[in-house]
């Protein structure tokens, strides 16, 4: 039988039984639940969730297979509920005249709304329709809960270099056999796709395409370097992959690995990202987990935002690197970020508590005369600068502490100035009892 060389290098090389697919091991191996459903044929409604080109439309065309379902696709980018309901129409159809399932296959499940979502709920729960869904995005957050509890979620990995060249050597040796291709050049072609099996294979079809119009039966070093330029990291701009990357860099940083926050930070450059996002996200990281403990680090941060946003990129780039490596070495702290929440608390659950009355200010006659301001301490006018015994707090929350200093970097000289105060305070207090 001659192969359809219309249809994608992608789409013909899709596994059509469970030994020739390659990957995701961690659920597809004898005895796993996945793995004994498809066997078996016992059919549930599912969801798998995995970056792109990790096998997740073809997960779902296997599982119908091995269960004798009919496949029912559905592209959440291009259907509504008029198209569900079409869908549903036909399996409950096939139901009643063939005694046959169907699963309702949602490609970009995370697509739908509410409303689209709720629609095929129903006759998911009565059985018309078996619900399969594949999303890049975590389904915590992209998915309805009533459609959750209905589906066992599986998590699909991207694939390993392993895979990705098992999969290069067999579109090689079925498709084409006549392109020789070195192995320093597959190693390439492995590492620019990225986990992703469909970005491999267009890429290999396309050097294929350069290759066969140059009447050569070879993918050359220069070919290759032209397919594979501008090829661009998995990331997805505020999707999954972008927030795991970035609490990477901020818990590198908190974690003091300066290599790793480096790593992720280059990353998330390299991917394309937003350079002022991750200025903003760098100046954040200076107060939350350095804060006092080194105070330059903020002042660092803020000048790697302005200095990149006057420099562009790429050379605006470095000044963030510089930043980024400065935070993951300095002294931490969240003595700050633990004092603030604190603080917003008890602000939140005090409510509007009247302020003592010697704290308030009194430009008129009016204030004064209601004791606006009456026995005020003035600060610089006593020993140290400092009116010891003096409550700044409304009356219920005198006494309330919430910034506790850590014992690094600066703040173990703030910690010996605030205890001294303290000592101050009780000396203050002790004189004023007697």
């Amino acid at each position: 039988m001659l192969e359809d060389l219309s249809r994608p290098l992608a789409d013909r090389m899709r596994p059509a039984s469970l030994s020739t697919f390659v990957g995701q091991q961690h659920i597809l191996k004898p005895g796993k639940p996945l793995y004994q459903a498809i066997l078996s044929g016992r059919l549930h409604s599912m969801i798998f969730w995995g970056p792109p080109g990790t096998g997740k439309t073809t997960l779902a065309r296997l599982v119908a297979k091995q269960s004798d379902a009919e496949f029912m696709p559905v592209s959440a980018v291009l259907s509504g509920v008029k198209e569900i309901r079409a869908a549903v129409e036909q399996a409950r159809i096939i139901r009643e005249s063939q005694g046959r399932r169907s699963v309702l296959f949602v490609d970009e499940a995370h697509r739908f709304n509410k409303a689209q979502q709720d629609a095929f709920l129903p006759h998911v729960e009565d059985g018309t329709v078996y619900f399969i869904g594949a999303t890049t995005e975590n389904p915590s957050f992209a998915l309805n809960n009533a459609l959750l509890s209905r589906a066992r979620v599986y998590v699909l990995n991207a694939l390993a270099e392993t895979d990705l060249l098992h999969v290069l050597a067999q579109a090689l040796a079925n498709h084409y056999a006549h392109i020789a291709c070195a192995d320093e050049i597959k190693q390439q072609f492995a590492q620019a796709s990225d986990g992703d099996a469909r970005r491999l294979l267009n890429l290999l079809e396309l050097a294929v395409e350069v290759t066969e119009s140059q009447s050569s039966t070879e993918i050359s070093g220069e070919i290759a370097q032209e397919v594979l330029t501008g090829g661009v990291r998995r990331f997805d701009h505020h999707g999954e992959a972008f927030y795991n990357q970035i609490s990477a860099l901020h818990k590198a940083v908190r974690g003091s690995s300066p290599d790793a926050a480096l790593y992720w930070l280059c990353r998330m450059i390299d991917a394309g990202c937003d350079l002022s996002y991750l200025a903003r996200r760098i100046v954040r990281i200076a107060s939350e987990d350095i804060g006092n403990a080194d105070p330059r680090a903020l002042q660092i941060a803020i000048n790697a935002w302005e200095a990149q946003e006057r420099l562009g990129s790429p050379e605006g780039e470095l000044t963030l690197a510089q930043a980024v490596l400065y935070l993951a070495c300095a002294p931490k702290s969240n003595a700050v970020y633990t004092a603030f929440k604190a603080a917003l608390n008890a602000a939140k659950q005090s409510g509007s508590l009247d302020v003592p009355l010697y704290l308030r200010n009194a430009p008129s006659t009016l204030m004064q005369s209601l004791d606006y301001g009456k026995a005020y301490r003035y600060a610089h006018n006593e020993p140290q600068a400092y009116a010891a015994g003096e409550n700044y707090f409304p009356e219920s929350l005198a006494g309330s502490r919430y910034y506790d200093p850590v014992n690094r970097g600066l703040e173990i000289k703030i910690a010996e100035k605030l205890k001294h105060l303290q000592n101050l305070d009780a000396q203050w207090q002790a004189a004023n009892k007697a």
